[in-house]
């Protein structure tokens, strides 16, 4: 399984995947209101023109995907799924590497999950992220907002 630039093609697919595993989230805060899991076609196909969009494919179905964007300075990652039967191998660990590289140039990198998400804020903090701020966003949910540090640019700078 390589992990590849996804096409404009790819989106509905991404989009599907991406519904059937924020439903778990959706499940875990009892809210089925959330923006991953109501998304469009047609905003995903906006986000496409602003995002880097990454995908890994097995047997010609994708099973994982990752985001990213440039804001400033900093590389803003979101929407890491995982098909569920392709989870706790890695591929998590991979996209978030390469959408990690696709950014070279960024100061930071910048994410955010729920406070019960607790493999994803594992995940995260295995690869170096730390929690800089917190936002509650209705009684079920607050949102924690993790950074790190690109090291590939701090030692480039004087």
């Amino acid at each position: 399984m390589k992990i590849i630039i996804a096409e404009k093609e790819d989106l509905e697919s991404i989009l599907e995947l991406q519904k059937t595993c924020y439903f778990e989230e959706a499940e875990l805060y009892d809210d089925f209101s959330i923006p991953p899991l109501i998304q469009t076609l047609e905003s995903i196909e906006l986000d496409f023109e602003n995002e880097k969009f990454l995908k890994v494919e097995s047997n010609g179905q994708i099973v994982g995907s990752v985001r990213g964007s440039f804001d400033s300075h900093t590389c803003k990652i979101g929407r890491l799924i995982v098909k569920k039967e392709f989870r706790n191998q890695g591929l998590g660990t991979k996209l978030m590497k390469r959408i990690e590289s696709q950014f070279d140039d960024v100061k930071r990198f910048e994410l955010f999950t729920g406070h019960k998400s607790e493999k994803n804020l594992s995940l995260y903090v295995k690869l170096g992220y730390s929690e800089f701020h917190k936002k509650r966003i209705n009684e079920k949910l607050e949102l924690i907002f993790l950074e790190k540090n690109n090291n590939r640019t701090a030692t480039h700078t004087t």
